[in-house]
């Protein structure tokens, strides 16, 4: 690929990122670059707390410019992109969390300041100023007869403007906000175990809403099946940031479709990279080289093949300021 057009981010990466972990940078992103130019579509999954790290800011524009056209994402990201654009104000920074006893832990739950890492969500501007309007959105769709996915119903959220007048961040760096603009298809895995899915649950407990109104992850894997179906006539990559059910959970589609559907024109995943610093031990799927993928029917033997270990919140948005020509 040709770098005339590059801007200074990416020269820099191409001019000094030249061995082990950085060359792998530079290599993923040129292979992302050239599975684009030849029309194949991309999956990016979000695992961790890459939306509580911000990614949004640039992960919003790769959206927008159509450089991602389905994501995976835990509940976690799926809602906190959104808690961030409420309530930013409110996080606190700890960075000395390594060194917090277990009572100045405790305090900080009492405040209602819920750490991930160096960073704590307050629960009360975040968690519950989401659920007063979510729970409507949720109550309107039963009343209704309707059911929908997590996904669809924070689109429908965002899009009515409800909350607008909390916003503390600039909308452009909510990557949520952006996908809900283009009604790009997403998928979340395991989303129960997320701030909103135990919300949702707590009112399926009280009898205030069915169970049946959230769409589920069979409904997810099915929908997933038939947009992969749809979509891969020029391949399909698959871009994972982290491990875990992000991204165990939709690369499985392809096996599913291959072997249990028997439908065994199904194309493998056309590129493959994952940003992880989880080590490859004791079964770990996180962990697991990318050539393990092979013997599961999820990658072909010539499929574009990537890994880099190292902190996916340094090199993700570096990857992506290649993509974005920055």
């Amino acid at each position: 690929m040709t770098t005339t057009n590059k801007g200074e981010i990416s020269k820099f990466i191409e001019k000094y990122y030249l061995h082990f972990n950085a060359a792998a940078l530079v290599d993923a992103a040129k292979g992302y670059e050239d599975q684009l130019a030849k029309g194949s579509k991309m999956l990016v999954s979000l695992a961790g707390a890459m939306s509580t790290a911000e990614i949004g800011k640039i992960f919003a524009e790769m959206i927008r410019q159509d450089k991602v056209q389905i994501i995976s994402c835990t509940g976690a990201n799926l809602e906190e992109d959104i808690m961030n654009l409420v309530a930013h104000s409110h996080y606190k920074r700890v960075p000395n969390y390594r060194d917090l006893t277990p009572q100045e832990e405790w305090d900080l739950m009492e405040k209602g300041l819920n750490r991930v890492t160096d960073t704590c969500i307050p629960e009360e501007e975040a968690f519950r100023r989401l659920q007063n309007h979510i729970f409507k959105i949720w109550k309107d769709a039963e009343e209704k007869g309707e059911r929908f996915f997590p996904h669809e119903f924070m689109y429908k959220m965002l899009l009515s403007g409800v909350l607008e007048e909390y916003y503390e961040i600039d909308i452009k760096n909510s990557w949520m906000f952006a996908a809900a603009e283009k009604n790009l298809p997403i998928i979340v895995p395991g989303w129960e175990d997320s701030t909103m899915g135990n919300i949702f649950a707590s009112y399926v407990l009280k009898g205030e809403l069915k169970a049946s109104t959230m769409k589920s992850g069979i409904e997810y894997m099915t929908f997933l099946a038939d947009w992969y179906t749809n979509n891969s006539k020029d391949g399909i990559g698959f871009f994972q940031i982290g491990g875990g059910i992000a991204g165990d959970f939709p690369i499985c589609v392809v096996p599913m479709l291959y072997q249990d559907m028997e439908r065994t024109d199904t194309p493998f995943w056309s590129y493959f990279c994952q940003i992880s610093d989880s080590t490859t031990s004791y079964g770990s799927y996180s962990g697991a080289v990318p050539n393990e993928k092979i013997t599961w029917g999820k990658l072909d033997v010539d499929t574009p093949k990537f890994i880099i270990e190292s902190d996916a919140t340094i090199v993700a948005p570096l990857i992506f300021a290649y993509l974005l020509d920055m």
